[in-house]
């Protein structure tokens, strides 16, 4: 604007006052020049600017009024009115200011500007002046008239920063107002704003001055929104100066700079259109730090709540995921934390977070793997719809991880989303279903015993009673949440909670023999036994290291403390009750913390290890579930579930339509419901007996046996077996009512609710003779091997009778032994199998004939166990019978009625019937070692299923101690088994068992006299003379069957020898030494068997010395070796002939036969690289499901390429079989089925699936190719034929289905023939010859190649 020229004042000068005020100079008093302005303040404010008399008239008191006298004025209530007094005459004279001079106007506005510090005090009396004051200024946008002066900006700075230091609290919405007024037209109608004045503003979003004065952070919120189109500018060359021009001189707030943008993103994102783009420049710095410094800042951007910036800047959003692969680990970290926010306030963000997420879940950071979880859980608590389904599965895969606090976390956190919304139900039933396979999971981790320790498995106890069924709930919906909990559960989920009932069980039995050898005189017997148990019960606590020592203190204060004694006593008695049990909890740990306080010293710290320790152990053998009144309410809802009159819908218990097939929807609802809970009460009977003995009870469980739902009656009865021992004495009418069930069940019911009827007579009732008697005879006149389907159940209870009472039966047993079971039943085949070429079938499928003839020899096994003597010689005849079964593959009348599948099930009776007879001493004295070689050779059966159940069968006998040690070396022949999981499971079949036999002989100091029938070292004798009649080992100097001789043996020797302890690796060379000293006891006078048995020493003393350094030092101990199969050294006979040739040696060390290639099969091409041209052995591990080779150049001990190729597939192998499964497979001994959990996680060590096959793999070879020799009737084991191979992959996909099996083993047990015997009708049983092979190798060459593409 223009100023214009001074106007003269009237009359020359003079000023003229208004009326009745008197001159005002500086000769009055301040009291009287406020009086005097006070009246000059009210003219001016009733003047306007129309009143031109009266502005020319007092133009000379306004030219007055900014003198310096009053301008510097010392006081302020001078200077209020001369302030209020411009700020009128600015209003009244606009637009042109009676002031020409820009240093006047200057110090006039600076004047104007320090009295607007008095709007800061609202009480004050003349705050009233000092809002008019800033009133006026606002209306009349007097600041403006700076914009013409140079230095304007310092003025308009003093202005703003006045303005912001006096608002606060007090001032109300006006005042506030006025100053956004005031300051805005100065931003919006100026030229620019300067660095200086933006400072000014933007310093009041600094988090320091923010929390100082939240008024003055409002008030820049609200002036930068109001001038977000002329401010932005200004802003964008702020932070384009700092962030890439790298200026940090142009501001103080430079270093502010990502603190501002936040702040700024919050007030308005339109304020940052411009700075954005920056940012992602900034995203891709080298420097660490400066991304980690981004990433935070846009973290918060993207995760505020009514953030739109992802959708609006796309390119910024994908830069910013791409640095979830920073290699910064902090800057990984702040990701995945940024993750939580986003994934609550921007759920439609989740799908680009997921893969993301799942990269981090696998991230080699430990502490980036527990943030992704707490990611996950933190946003699935607020609002389960959040998280999809994927999320939640790099949740459940974490449970398996290595580390113990990512794995805590992923457990805790899916059992708190288990509780919220499955059992609070806070989400509804779609909720609660879209979770509900975390029950499953949790408990699936108490198998996962491979992990460095057993914190899981504690965890899962703990999560079970505080989560899954809170303990802390009233009994009936303690009770009622177990119940419709269990009937959800799969099958692995509720062998696990078995388990775990169990081993809680256990446990507290292992606590009353510990109070029990306290009630005993001190002796060093009672010291040494007190020991062993304490060591026990530490091995079942956290950190077994650290217990052993609480465990030795703990027991300290219980022998000093009898009042401690009976408090534990009374937590581990049968009658205690939850709450007596939270009490007696709670009174041992004062107990303690008395005596810790009163004598045992700790550091102080915020938690006593020690008492944590007891705590722990405590809470584990606390019955905090199931007592008499938890089982009476369990009762109710059986009988509720009976009744129908259950809430079971609302529970989410549905029926399985496929299983209830057929039947009318209550009725399925009903008996689904009557099979969970006569199965929970079956359990739950094992471990609290005595909570069942009541009438109402049994009631129910009759109720249940009437039913025709066989497994609802076969667990009704397993109850009564478990529990009824006073049903006769106590119960009279319960006993009149359940005699004749249990003879009707006996007779004509499954086979096992026969079994289960027999033994529950036999364990409940006094007159238990007469009882079995009545049930024995009608049973044996009614036998007729003609009408098979009706011999199983009479055969299973005469079996089980035999058992438990041999003396009663023995003479009509002995006639119904030989005249009808051996004679009439085994020895004849009445009926003709299907000839459908398979080796196995499904249950339901097999015969009825052999049926009957597998529960014969059952039956057989049963009636020797029962007698346990040999005195007639049944026990021979029957291991010859057995024998011969084996040898005739199962078709003992060699008639060729039999189908294949069947002979399979009939030679897994056979073999298993030897297992059971050599866990009774009396019987495997008299087991020879063809028996015994015909016994562990079916672990090599041509039959999967035979293999994987008979192995199941023998681990699971030797890892109970009731095998002898020799049956331990069978395992050494699984690794000629061509599925990887089967050895693998063996591998950790053997880990388990050599594991179990070590810790019982540190156990038990009265095992050291039984070091031979203990000690796994002791495996070694029997593996070597095993493998030396191996019907494979036929040609001693053969370097292909070397190769396999060493690769079982490695097999076993790998794991006896991964420890050195107590020097064990010069034993073990000591003692194959001593044997090579001996000859072999099944054929001393045989010069070719001897010199098999020598070849086989010198391998295994090959490999010792290969893979151990120390295994040439003094052995600490003389061997001692099985005269059952080595004849006594002779003194005059030494044997130091070396039998293996250098090349031989040569062969072993490296796994390569130097000599011209040939051609292999379409399976050999498949499972190694084309440019390779090895010689093919017969019988490689390596199949077509199986492309991580176990052959023997894996399982070298000495090479360092082989030992780390043998190192890697061991820690797959194992990985696939431990860590990486959530879901183990289990076998079912007696079905012969396999059971496989649900989908197993991901995982780069997970196990593939066993080969499958549609029946075509076990079957025989029907097309020959045309113009090759005949093959041989060579027994094949471990290995499919080689024509299969190429359906191999079909195969796969209908075992899945169909349950049959791939991958055959030995197809028949008898020894090997020669090569010159005459050819066998069956090709598959025979070795393919060499031009056989090459045929087949040229026809296949073509589809090998096509194959491979795939």
């Amino acid at each position: 604007m223009e100023f214009p020229q001074q106007q003269k004042p009237v009359a020359d000068g003079k000023i003229i006052y208004p009326l009745g005020v008197k001159e005002i100079t500086d000769k009055i008093s301040n009291d009287e020049v406020v009086k005097r302005l006070k009246l000059v303040v009210k003219t001016y404010m009733d003047m306007d600017q129309d009143s031109e008399e009266e502005k020319q008239q007092y133009l000379a008191l306004a030219l007055h009024l900014a003198s310096e006298f009053f301008l510097r004025n010392p006081n302020k209530d001078v200077r209020l009115l001369v302030a209020c007094c411009l700020a009128d005459i600015f209003r009244i004279y606009a637009p042109e200011a009676p002031y020409t001079s820009h240093d006047k106007l200057k110090e006039i506005f600076l004047f104007i500007t320090r009295q607007l510090k008095g709007l800061e005090d609202t009480k004050s009396p003349q705050f009233n002046r000092y809002f008019y004051l800033l009133e006026n200024l606002a209306w009349v946008k007097s600041y403006n008239i700076c914009f013409e002066l140079e230095d304007c900006n310092e003025i308009f700075i003093q202005l703003f920063k006045t303005l912001f230091s006096v608002i606060n609290n007090s001032h109300n919405q006006k005042v506030q107002m006025h100053m956004l007024d005031l300051m805005s037209s100065i931003i919006m109608e100026g030229d620019g704003v300067t660095q200086e004045l933006l400072d000014t503003i933007l310093i009041n979003l600094i988090p320091a001055h923010k929390n100082l004065n939240k008024q003055a952070y409002d008030l820049a919120k609200t002036l930068l929104k109001r001038t977000v189109q002329t401010i932005e500018t200004c802003i964008a060359s702020f932070f384009n100066q700092v962030l890439v021009m790298g200026k940090s001189s142009v501001s103080d707030l430079s270093e502010h700079v990502f603190d501002l943008i936040q702040e700024l993103f919050a007030i308005d994102p339109m304020l940052l259109v411009s700075v954005m783009p920056q940012l992602e420049f900034k995203l891709k710095s080298n420097d660490g730090e400066e991304r980690l410094a981004v990433v935070k800042l846009l973290a918060k951007l993207f995760g505020a709540k009514d953030s739109e910036l992802a959708t609006q800047n796309r390119p910024l959003w994908q830069c910013f995921l791409g640095r979830f692969n920073d290699i910064h680990v902090p800057v990984r970290l702040e990701c995945v934390k940024f993750a939580s926010h986003c994934l609550m306030n921007h759920p439609d963000l989740a799908k680009d977070l997921t893969e993301y997420l799942k990269v981090r879940s696998h991230d080699p950071e430990e502490a980036i793997r527990h943030d992704v979880i707490v990611t996950i859980i933190n946003a699935g608590k607020k609002d389960l719809n959040l998280v999809n389904d994927q999320l939640l599965g790099f949740v459940r895969e974490r449970m398996l991880d290595k580390r113990w606090r990512v794995r805590k976390e992923a457990m805790m956190g899916l059992a708190q989303l288990y509780k919220k919304y499955c059992l609070h139900h806070e989400a509804g039933k779609e909720s609660a279903q879209k979770i509900s396979w975390i029950k499953d999971k949790l408990l699936h981790i108490y198998y996962q015993n491979s992990i460095d320790d057993k914190r899981s498995a504690l965890l899962v106890e703990k999560i079970f009673a505080q989560f899954m069924v809170p303990h802390s709930l009233e009994t009936e919906e303690k009770m009622k949440c177990l119940y419709y909990l269990y009937a959800c559960l799969d099958t692995n989920a509720v062998k696990a909670l078995n388990e775990m009932w169990k081993c809680q069980n256990m446990l507290r039995g292992l606590v009353r023999e510990l109070l029990d050898l306290h009630k005993l005189p001190t002796s060093e017997a009672n010291t040494t036994a007190m020991f062993g148990k304490l060591m026990t019960i530490a091995k079942n606590l956290p950190d077994p290291g650290k217990a052993q020592d609480f465990m030795k203190k703990f027991n300290q204060v219980l022998g000093e403390d009898e009042k401690l004694r009976l408090q534990l006593e009374q937590l581990i008695s049968p009658t205690c009750s939850c709450k007596q049990a939270e009490q007696c909890v709670l009174a041992t740990l004062a107990s303690l913390w008395r005596e810790i306080t009163r004598k045992l010293t700790y550091p102080k710290q915020p938690t006593n290890p020690f008492l944590e320790m007891v705590k722990f152990l405590l809470e584990r053998i606390a019955p905090v579930h199931i007592d008499s009144e938890a089982i009476s309410a369990l009762v109710k809802l059986l009988n509720k579930s009976v009744e129908g009159t259950a809430d079971d819908d609302d529970e989410g218990v549905t029926p399985d339509a496929a299983i209830r097939a057929g039947l009318e929807l209550l009725k399925h609802i009903m008996e689904y419901k009557e099979v969970q809970a006569a199965r929970i009460s079956e359990v739950l009977s094992f471990t609290h007996p005595t909570a069942f003995h009541s009438a109402e009870t049994y009631e129910s469980l009759l109720q249940c046996l009437k039913m025709e739902d066989d497994k609802v009656a076969e667990a009704a009865i397993q109850i009564f077996r478990n529990t009824g021992q006073k049903i006769e004495s106590e119960l009279p009418q319960i006993r009149s009512t359940l005699i004749p069930i249990l003879h009707q069940k006996a007779k004509r019911g499954t086979p096992h609710q026969a079994k289960q009827a027999v033994h529950c007579i036999h364990a409940i009732f006094h007159n238990k003779e007469v009882q079995l008697a009545q049930i024995f005879e009608p049973l044996s006149r009614s036998l007729n091997a003609d009408v098979p389907e009706q011999l199983i159940t009479p055969l299973v209870s005469l079996g089980h009778i035999s058992m438990l009472a041999p003396d009663q039966f023995a003479s009509p047993m002995k006639s119904i032994v030989a005249n009808f079971i051996v004679k009439d039943l085994l020895m004849n085949d009445r009926s003709v199998g299907s000839k459908n070429g398979r080796l196995w079938t499904a249950d339901d499928e097999v015969s009825p004939e052999v049926l009957a003839k597998v529960q014969a020899i059952k039956l057989l096994v049963r009636w020797l166990l029962g007698m346990k003597n040999n005195q007639s010689k049944s026990a021979n005849s029957t291991l010859r019978l057995l024998s011969a079964m084996l040898v005739s593959e199962g078709d003992l009348t060699e008639q060729k009625k039999i189908c294949k599948s069947d002979m399979s099930r009939l030679r897994l009776a056979a073999g298993s019937a030897i297992l059971k007879l050599a866990q009774e001493p009396c019987y495997h004295d008299i087991i020879t070692p063809e028996q015994f070689q015909l016994c562990g050779l079916v672990i090599n059966d041509e039959c999967y299923q035979v293999r994987q159940i008979f192995a199941q069968k023998l681990h699971v006998a030797l890892v109970k101690l009731l095998l002898p040690l020799e049956y331990m070396a069978v395992f050494a022949l699984c690794a000629k088994d061509p599925v990887k999981e089967r050895r693998a499971h063996a591998r950790q079949c053997l880990l388990k068992n050599i594991s179990v036999r070590r810790e019982y002989i540190k156990q038990n100091p009265m095992a050291h006299e039984k070091l031979l029938s203990l000690l796994p070292e002791y495996v070694v004798p029997y593996m070597i003379h095993l493998l030396a009649h191996d019907p494979d080992f036929t040609k001693p100097q053969e370097f292909e069957q070397l190769r396999d001789i060493k690769e079982c043996l490695w097999f076993m020797l790998e794991v006896l020898m991964t420890k050195n302890e107590n020097n064990s690796h010069s034993f073990l060379r000591k003692m194959v030494e001593n044997i090579k000293q001996t000859k072999d006891a099944q054929a001393p006078d045989d010069p070719k068997a001897n010199e098999k048995l020598y070849i086989v020493c010198d391998v295994a003393l090959f490999v010792i010395t290969n893979k151990s350094t120390s295994c040439h030092l003094d052995s600490p101990k003389d061997p001692v070796l099985p005269t059952k199969f080595f004849t006594p050294p002779d003194k005059d006979f030494s044997n130091d002939k070396d039998y293996l040739s250098a090349e031989a040696r040569n062969v072993l060390l490296t796994g390569k036969i130097q000599q011209q290639a040939k051609q292999t099969g379409v399976l050999g091409a498949v499972n190694k690289p084309l440019t390779v041209q090895t010689v093919r052995r017969q019988y490689t591990k390596t199949t077509v499901s199986d492309t991580a080779s176990n052959t023997s150049a894996n399982s070298q001990p000495i090479s360092p390429a082989t030992t780390k190729n043998r190192e890697v597939s061991s820690e797959v192998s194992e990985a696939g079989a431990r860590e990486n499964e959530e879901n183990p497979q289990i076998v079912k001994a007696e079905g012969g089925k396999k059971e496989e959990a649900a989908s197993p996680a991901q995982g780069s060590g997970r196990k593939r699936g066993a080969p499958a096959s549609d029946g075509t793999e076990n079957s025989l070879a029907t097309n020959p190719v045309p113009g090759s020799q005949p093959p041989l009737n060579k027994p094949r084991r471990g290995r499919p034929p080689k024509n299969a191979a190429a359906t191999a992959n079909a195969e796969k996909e209908v075992t899945a289905t169909t349950g049959v099996g791939a991958g055959r083993g030995r197809k028949r047990a008898a020894p090997s023939q020669d090569t010159t015997s005459t050819a066998s009708a069956e090709p598959i049983s025979g070795k393919i010859p060499k031009q056989q092979k090459d045929i087949d190798s040229k026809r296949a060459g073509q589809q090998r190649q096509i194959d491979l593409q795939r």
